[in-house]
This record gives structure tokens, sequence and C-alpha cells, in this order.
């Protein structure tokens, strides 16, 4: 397992995260520790997960993921386990956070609040990296980060990132940071797959020259790159089947994933992973580790032979050759998720 430093800070982590999202509902508690075992044996040390997952947003489930994940601590060092969650921002409208009574923001009242019931939930008094969930573009970033530099100096956090964040929003909470000398983001979790290539366009240059770390998150565009969804396939219990039949926000996000250009450029990157003698799973995630600009992709899982794929990205380094062919998909079908 190749090891990369988290920006500027000390903390160097697995080329792999494993992700927690559908730990509660889709994988129950047995099956959750069961994929965490194999990541942890095969040398993931990075684990993600949020005070509202699993998801989709529920409050019958919100808070359960972090709650499993902090049992199956148990059985580890703490030590040997590089822990990151989030505090959850406003819904910006999509969605009524299950948490706090939907009037969640990144406010010094909120993060306080967030972070301590997740300690408790994890069962630890640290969190090795702490992120916003979601940017709140309306509120001073000052006040987020003077609030996010108090837990780095209380000890209760070690570094900081952000999540679903724009340009805009990282360099000018970096800003904010140097400005007032606090603790900065060291990462920032978007996006990123074969099918979603947007944070090259401008956010990539910005990570690099301000040495922040993408930890890309659903590499197989929500699953959508395995092929389960072609032909207009949709297998009960998937993600996006869910969505589809839910409530309009969840509608439109389904549609953002599958779509005849998703689809499309699916296809062709099936072909392309046949050619390489891999699977379109292992293509995605050795695709999505082999950039300068990432230090960990975030895989999920939901049975315990989801991770063989996964984990058999771990040694492959695609050719010259192959990422011309990835690269000529992307430039036929432009923005398949738009």
């Amino acid at each position: 397992m190749r090891r990369n430093r988290l920006g500027r800070s000390g903390i160097i982590v697995s080329d792999i995260c494993m992700g927690t999202m559908t730990f509660g509902n889709q994988a129950d508690e047995k099956t959750a520790f069961r994929i965490m075992d194999i990541a942890f044996d095969a040398g993931i040390d990075f684990y993600d997960t949020a005070e509202m997952y699993p998801v989709p947003p529920d409050a019958k489930y919100v808070g359960r993921s972090e709650e499993i994940v902090g049992r199956w601590m148990k059985t580890k060092s703490r030590d040997s386990i590089i822990l990151a969650s989030k505090v959850t921002g406003p819904g910006h409208g999509w969605i009524t956070p299950p948490l706090r009574a939907g009037k969640t923001s990144l406010d010094r009242h909120h993060i306080m609040r967030a972070v301590e019931a997740s300690l408790k939930r994890l069962g630890t008094d640290y969190l090795d990296l702490y992120q916003t969930h979601w940017p709140d573009d309306n509120f001073p970033q000052e006040e987020t980060m003077m609030a996010l530099d108090d837990l780095v100096q209380s000890g209760k956090v070690r570094i900081l990132g952000c999540s679903n964040e724009t340009t805009w929003g990282l360099c000018k909470s970096l800003w904010a940071s140097e400005l007032h000398g606090l603790a900065r983001y060291q990462t920032i979790q978007n996006n990123f797959s074969l099918n979603n290539r947007r944070f090259e366009d401008e956010l990539a240059q910005a990570c690099r020259k301000e040495q922040v770390s993408l930890i890309p998150y659903s590499p197989l565009a929500g699953g959508v790159l395995t092929g389960k969804y072609n032909d207009g396939q949709l297998p009960p219990g998937a993600r996006f089947t869910h969505y589809l039949a839910g409530e309009k926000r969840q509608q439109q996000m389904a549609t953002r994933f599958v779509n005849e250009r998703t689809l499309a450029s699916t296809k062709e990157f099936q072909t392309i992973a046949a050619e390489a003698e891999l699977s379109v799973v292992t293509l995605a995630v050795a695709w999505s580790k082999q950039h300068d600009f990432v230090a960990s992709t975030i895989v999920g899982a939901t049975q315990p032979e989801h991770m063989d794929d996964i984990l058999a990205a771990q040694e492959v380094e695609l050719t010259a050759e192959t990422l011309a062919q990835i690269n000529q998909v992307s430039k036929t079908i432009r923005y398949p998720m738009g």
C-alpha cells in the first residue's frame, strides 16, 4: 500500500481510504466490521465517516455509521487508525439535514456541538481529520476557521479539511487562515471520477499550488462505473434505484449520475478495462490514485466481496496508452455528469 502526506501536515495515510457512508443501512454492523477488517488487513489505515451518515440522510439512521466505526475501532489500536469525520453544513434547500432540527450551520455553536457528539459516538478523544461537509458561502470563513482552529489548539482535532468546496471557497478559506494565523485546510474531499473530471478544471491547480490534498469520493461514480445501471437496469437495493423513486432532490441527483451520457462513457471505460485485463472497478480506482494532487481515494462497499477489485488497484499503474484511451473518451463525451 502506497502512502501519501495530507497537505502540509504530519499525517501520512494509505492511498486508499475506507468510506463508511453505507454502514448502518445498506450494510449492517456485522458486514461493516468484516469490510473494515479486510481493509485494515490489506494495509488501509485511513477511515472516513460523518455525523450525518449513513446516506441517504434519515433521522432514524443518523449517527449510526459513526457508532459502528467507533465499536469497530475498539478492536484495533487507536494509533493505528487515521480517522476522519465531518460537521454538517447548511442544506442549501437541497435537503433538511436530520440533526439539530435541520438548522445546521458552520458557526461555532454547531461546530462545537457536532464534534462533541461525533467524538462520543466514535468512542475517541480526538479526530485525525475534521472536515466541513459542505460550505456555507454566506457565512464568514473567518468565523468558521476560528472555531475549527480552537479544536486543533485543544487537541480534539489534528488537522482540518473541507468537502464539496469550490475553488473560490477553498482559496478564500486558506486566505482567512493565513491572515488570522489559524489552522488551514489541509485536504479537500470532492466528487472525482472517470465520469466526473471537473476537479481538474481549476481546483487541481489550486491544490497543487497551495499544497492541499484531494481525497476524492465516489471514484466509481456512485456505482455507475460498475455497469450495474447499463441498458436501463435498476438493481433492487441500489442507491440510485432508491433515489429515482424518492423525493425531487434525490431524483435530480440520480439523473446526474445515471443518464445517457454517463452510461455511454461507462461502456467505453469497460472496454478499456477489458483491454487492460482489469475490472472496471480496478481501473477506476487506479486512475483516481494516479493523480499528483490526490493523496487517498475514498472507496465504499456494501459487501465484503466488493473489496476484491478495489484492493486489486493497490499496485496497478495504468500505462500511458491506457491513460490516452481514457482521455479520448473524456474528450468525446465531455462532462457526462454535467
